[in-house]
This record gives structure tokens, C-alpha cells and sequence, in this order.
């Protein structure tokens, strides 16, 4: 409780007693989707004319970074794919000559360099549990952990397609549910090496010439069924406990690995309704596997488009939508469903033998099945119900700051999440939009914090600094 006879004066006062207002409310999480690639998660981003062109120096990540901060996003974290999309026709050709993704850096270092120009936004990447080992990730984020103070988050993945087991040296990609089942084993090794360390195992005497107590710091022996790791871990505890664990799992398995490991869960939901059923789909596989309410976040992807007048908004809308082709559609449906869309006509339906070989993404399958209410889609229906590679693909708020914030608080007051995932339009402007117009009006309605809580990522998601 704020006691007045100890606030500041004048706008000081103010501020806190906002602050301190909200403190008791449900707010909003957003997080910036970004891709260390030479587009956003729209491949038609790069031909927007107001798109930065110098996505492989340090310069472009960091602009991101502060227009993140200086619009208190919680998170920024980097989706990744360990191939460029070469599976549709067998071929890069066409994805190289159209943009379609193909410039794939390691996120890791962008994010050490983002970090140094912020000192709140959490910093997020994807490393996939299917070729990386559990050290090395556990490594990897332990230490970017301690250089961003408190602020790492790691994106749990599992690898989809037969590229990237190509690149790894491997001739087809894992089957789906064997991927889940190392995945959760992975898990068991980097947290069980998470915490090797006791949080006082560090004893820094001088005098006595004693670093640290060996009994504060436990080898791990693990050996299972995918993976074999000893430690003892080389990284002390870090600054919130252990970084943030994001998955993105929808379909039945890997619901039940996001509602077992994620501390934020990242989802695609075409509708309101949609969401609220798959929120609640969620809750419930989270409750099964003991998580206690209010220990995860769920945030949707969402594309925003906003301007001070709704035609102008529309406009920019429209120009947007216009800059996708359909080879970022079908390079993008073939990399994601680890299925050749070049091999097969249009209109033709998969049959159940075709539909059993989609190894990829099955979320998606799943989708398109139960949008157009047919059990053997087309490639058509793929193209129409997924709006992969367009804005189609997840809901395109249009419109003035408060008509974009009314659609944002119908989503996140009626049931369908905690926050939302920001997909960019193009870079930077799409961000710098977002901060300018939509946050304020947000922050207004009291749905959106005004400041950061405090140092570390778990706490201004408000989720503790505990393991």
C-alpha cells in the first residue's frame, strides 16, 4: 500500500500511483517475434520500401532492441530453422530468388549484442532439441543469463524436416512423437544441470583460499534412453533462478510438452474462438501435469497495422498484404509440413496415406482439417486455411490505436491468453508503431504495465525469480 506522506511530488507521484494501481491487475505480456533473417516472420517484409536493408550488421538488431524496450516489451526472442526452405520442387532456386527466408543466422550472438544496449528486455532463442546436445543449451544460456543480468530465455524446439537433418548429418528427420520423447528428455538433463549449482555454493574467502563449497555443487550421471551427460555443470546459478523456457507445442503431444516445461507458451490461433478453446485445451493439460495456475504465460501471434485515422490503417493493410507471392506461401507450407507442395496438383486431395506421411508441423495439419472441415484437404485448402507465408496466417489487427486495443483486450479479457506475440509487418516500423500508438492506449486502459518490474525476465512476467 503507497504511503502518500512518502510519495514523490508532481509526476513522480503520479507515475507510481499508476504503477502501484496496476499492480494488482492482470496485465498484458508482449513479446516481438523476430527472425535473424533477412525478413520478419512475413518473408514478403523485406519489399516493404520502408524495410531496413542491413539486417546482417549489429546496428539493425540493436535499433530493435531499443524501440522494444523503449515500448516495455517484456521479451524479444528469435524464431530459428537449422536449413533455409529448399523442400518445395527439391530446390533452393526459387526461395533464394524470392527471399523466402533463406538468410539464417545463429541468434545467439545477436542477442549478446542486443542485450548490451538494454537493460530490461528479455533476450530469446530457439535451439532445437533434436541435433544440439543438452550441455551445450544449458551452457549456452546459463552464461547469456549472467551477461544480460537475469534477462535469457530459451525457445524449446523440436526439429521438423528432412533439410535440416540433412545438414546435420542425418538422412530423414526423427518421427514426430520420438522427437517429443527426446525433447523431454533433454529437459530433464539441462534443468537437472540448471541445478547443479546452490544458489551460496560460491564462497569467494580470499583469506582462506576457499572459491567454492564442493558439496553446494552436484554431477549429474544422467543416462537415458536418447542422451548420456555427466557434468558436473560449469555455470554457476544465475540471476533468476534459471532462464525462461518458451515452446510453442499445439498439436496433442506437444501441448502436453509446452503445458509440462513452458514457463511462456507461443501459439497461432486464426480466431477469438479458436483461442479460447485452445487456452482452455491448455489450462487443462497444464493442471494434469501439476503446474499451478498462474505459473505460465500464453501468448498468441499477432500482426498489427495501426495509423491515427482507420482508412489510412486500411491502406497500409491492403499495401502490405500485396507484397506476398505464392512461392513464399508453398516454399514455406513445404519446409513447415516436411512435404514437396511442387509434387502434387492443386486441387487433388491427400489421401489418409499422404496425410500420415506429413511429418512436420502437425499443428497446422490439424488446422487445415478442422477449418475446412475436410479430412483430405487439398493443396488448396493448405494455401487457403493456413494463410502461410501472408498476414493471413494469424489475425491482422487493423486500425486506430483504440481499434486495435479493443481487439487486443476482446482476446486477452475473453479467455484466449495472457499477451501477445508481435509477428513484424516490416522492420523497424512495425515496432516503432506499436510502441508509439497501440502501448500508450494500452497503458491507459490499465492493460498494460507502465514499467518494468524489475531486473529479470521471470520477474517482470511475473512469474518469481524461482526455480
Amino acid at each position: 500500500m503507497l504511503n502518500p506522506a512518502q510519495a514523490p511530488p508532481g509526476a513522480a507521484r503520479s507515475r507510481l500511483l499508476r504503477v502501484t494501481a496496476s499492480m494488482s491487475k492482470r496485465q498484458m505480456v508482449l513479446v516481438g517475434f523476430l527472425q535473424a533473417q533477412n525478413c520478419s516472420n512475413y518473408p514478403a517484409s523485406w519489399r516493404h520500401p520502408e524495410s531496413a536493408g542491413d539486417f546482417l550488421s549489429a546496428d539493425y538488431y540493436q535499433r530493435i532492441a531499443r524501440i522494444l524496450e523503449a515500448g516495455k516489451f517484456h521479451l524479444a526472442f528469435f524464431d530459428d530453422r537449422l536449413a533455409l526452405p529448399d523442400i518445395y520442387g527439391g530446390d533452393h532456386g526459387e526461395s533464394v530468388l524470392n527471399g523466402v527466408r533463406v538468410v539464417k543466422m545463429d541468434p545467439i550472438p545477436i542477442l549478446a549484442m542486443m542485450g548490451a544496449v538494454t537493460t530490461r528486455l528479455g533476450l530469446g532463442a530457439t535451439c532445437s532439441t533434436t541435433y544440439y546436445q543438452p550441455f551445450h543449451v544449458a551452457r549456452m544460456f546459463s552464461t547469456l543469463d549472467h551477461m544480460s543480468a537475469g534477462r535469457a530465455a530459451w525457445n524449446v524446439v523440436t526439429s521438423l524436416n528432412d533439410s535440416e537433418a540433412a545438414n546435420y548429418g542425418a538422412d530423414r528427420v526423427i518421427e514426430h512423437n520420438e522427437r517429443y520423447d527426446r525433447a523431454d528428455e533433454f529437459m530433464e538433463v539441462v534443468l537437472g544441470h540448471w541445478e547443479a549449482w546452490e544458489e551460496d555454493a560460491i564462497v569467494l574467502d580470499k583469506e582462506r583460499g576457499v572459491f567454492a563449497d564442493p558439496s553446494g555443487v552436484r554431477r549429474l550421471d544422467h543416462e537415458g534412453r536418447f542422451l548420456r551427460s555427466r557434468g558436473p555443470f560449469t555455470v554457476p546459478r544465475t540471476p533468476q533462478g534459471r532462464p525462461i523456457l518458451i515452446q510453442a507445442g499445439q498439436s496433442g503431444r506437444g501441448r502436453q510438452f509446452a503445458a509440462r516445461w513452458a514457463d511462456v507458451i507461443f501459439a497461432i490461433f486464426p480466431t477469438l474462438e479458436f483461442g479460447q478453446r485452445a487456452y482452455a485445451a491448455t489450462r487443462e493439460a497444464a493442471a494434469e501435469a501439476g503446474r499451478a495456475p498462474g505459473s505460465w504465460r500464453l501468448a498468441p501471434a499477432i500482426y498489427i497495422t495501426v495509423a491515427e485515422g482507420q482508412a489510412e490503417a486500411e491502406e497500409k493493410a491492403a499495401f502490405i498484404a500485396d507484397l506476398a507471392r505464392p512461392i513464399d506461401t508453398l516454399a514455406l507450407l513445404s519446409e513447415a509440413l516436411n512435404y514437396d507442395f511442387a509434387a502434387k496438383p492443386a486441387g487433388e486431395p491427400f489421401s489418409d496415406d499422404e496425410m500420415a506421411s506429413i511429418s512436420g508441423l502437425q499443428a497446422i495439419r490439424d488446422r487445415v482439417v478442422t477449418l475446412s472441415g475436410n479430412p483430405h484437404p487439398t493443396v488448396e485448402d493448405f494455401v487457403t486455411y493456413t494463410g502461410r507465408g501472408t498476414v493471413r496466417e494469424m489475425p491482422h489487427f487493423v486500425g486506430t490505436p483504440a481499434a486495435v486495443a479493443d481487439q487486443m483486450q476482446a482476446w486477452f479479457e475473453g479467455g484466449a491468453c495472457d499477451g501477445f506475440v508481435l509477428a513484424a509487418t516490416h522492420m523497424p516500423g512495425a515496432y516503432e508503431d506499436v510502441a508509439r500508438l497501440v502501448v500508450p492506449e494500452l497503458q491507459r486502459r490499465g492493460l498494460y504495465h507502465e514499467d518494468y518490474a524489475g531486473p529479470t525476465l521471470r520477474e517482470n512476467l511475473g512469474l518469481g525469480n524461482t526455480l
